[in-house]
């Protein structure tokens, strides 16, 4: 931890934003659009690379669509209609819902584009981004133990570089060194997915619908062997498919089975045509961790406020981290914007305060469920029982389909969405 008593002037702001991905960006947007000063330090140069599996749900949609981004097709994106199921001897396809909350279409883009896309709308809105930053570590008041600015490499020639800002917002994903080092460690009691996967040439590469395969089959050995995950194949339009498996830390397989190798045996399961070979590969196969169910918390304290994978705010019930990234990027900028207007330091910190709280009340509820949700589906007795029944009843999907994707209007709405939020409103916010 590093300590550092005088200010670069030329390098102070409102606040400081830690990475540039889909929750710092987001963050940075919509600070700087209510007139805040803010500096957006991204550890890498655009346009890099980043594992996901490039599908974007109606909740992610939204986020872009209030950022201003040209989301047309003539600007390279790639709709579909919904979610295709593939498990128990049965292929289902399911539409996104009709909903006033959420557009009825998801999209599809590239990793590297995509953050790009969102660092380069948060400048157009004023935020001032540093590439190639590499934060080293919080500056921190000894007196209050508030971080106050951030300590930086910055360049090709790593100069030492010192930001200052009475918020700084951690958005440096689940690794997260800016919240380690001010002592918020993970927590093991929740959930924690792996993602691996990779691009080929592929004749499926445009695509309605986005597929998830709710069985994964090892077929190495003697016996074929039902494995605690599911796979996703997902056209980019652009003559390649995106094909990756998740997994969860609630199976019994999850330390022992190398997930790459298991890739590839999937990927050698499918029919010739479609091209998944080693020949066709485009990429390596490369991997992540999805942190789950507000896994690193308290979401502010001293000065810090987590954005993204760096609070945990994956979705447990399906692996999907953007749109919780973007989400939460803009329900921090609210708090953040509403905290700068209070004219005394008590009435700030007040503000400050409730962040945790606001992200709870939106998602603690319905990460409760997630969390039970995964236990289940550890389980792949379970897991297959679910697969074989449950998708042989159209309507009982269509209520999955609303509950995994957390896409319900919050009033109104019909007897599912109201289902669903009346479980989230009483399971605990923890």
């Amino acid at each position: 931890m590093t300590v550092v008593t005088e200010p670069l002037s030329e390098n102070t702001a409102d606040v400081i934003v830690v990475g540039a991905g889909p929750a710092g960006s987001t963050t940075a947007y919509h600070l700087a659009r209510a007139g805040l000063d803010v500096l957006l330090l991204e550890k890498t140069e655009f346009p890099r690379e980043k594992v996901c599996g490039d599908g974007l749900t109606p909740r992610a949609v939204k986020q872009l669509v209030a950022m201003g981004i040209d989301i047309s097709e003539e600007a390279g994106w790639l709709r579909n209609k919904g979610l295709r199921i593939i498990g128990g001897g049965v292929r289902l396809e399911l539409d996104w819902p009709d909903l006033a909350s959420f557009p009825d279409y998801g999209l599809v883009r590239k990793r590297d584009d995509f953050d790009e896309q969102l660092a380069r709308q948060a400048q157009k809105a004023g935020a001032r981004l540093f590439e190639r930053c590499n934060v080293s570590g919080p500056i921190v008041d000894e007196r209050t133990g508030r971080i106050t600015g951030v300590t930086a490499k910055l360049g090709e020639e790593k100069r030492e570089v010192t930001f200052r800002a009475p918020l700084v917002v951690a958005a440096d994903g689940n690794s997260t060194r800016l919240s380690l080092a001010m002592g918020l460690h993970r927590r093991e009691d929740r959930p924690m997915g792996v993602a691996v996967r990779t691009y080929f040439n592929s004749p499926r590469h445009e695509d309605d619908y986005l597929e998830s395969w709710l069985e994964l089959w090892d077929r190495r050995g003697a016996q074929d062997r039902l494995l605690p995950g599911y796979g996703w194949i997902f056209g980019m339009g652009d003559g390649t498919s995106n094909v990756g498996l998740g997994v969860l830390n609630t199976s019994a397989s999850f330390k022992e089975l190398d997930w790459r190798e298991i890739l590839k045996a999937w990927c050698a399961s499918m029919p010739e045509d479609w091209g998944y070979t080693p020949d066709n590969m485009t990429g390596p196969i490369r991997g992540a961790a999805l942190p789950m169910a507000f896994n690193r918390q308290p979401h502010y304290t001293k000065g810090l406020l987590l954005v993204g994978d760096a609070g945990g705010l994956v979705n447990p019930f399906n692996g999907e981290g953007i749109a919780y990234a973007m989400e939460s990027g803009q329900l921090a900028a609210d708090v953040i914007v509403q905290a700068h207007a209070r004219p005394t330091p008590g009435g700030r910190e007040l503000a400050l305060q409730g962040y945790p709280r606001v992200l709870k009340d939106t998602y603690g509820g319905y990460y409760t469920l997630g969390r039970g949700f995964v236990k289940l589906i550890g389980n792949p007795k379970v897991m297959k029982i679910a697969a074989q029944r449950g998708l042989t009843h159209p309507m009982l999907m269509k209520f999955t389909l609303k509950l995994l994707a957390n896409l319900t209007d919050p009033t109104g709405g019909d007897a599912m969405d109201r289902i669903i939020n009346g479980l989230s409103k009483v399971a605990p916010k923890a």
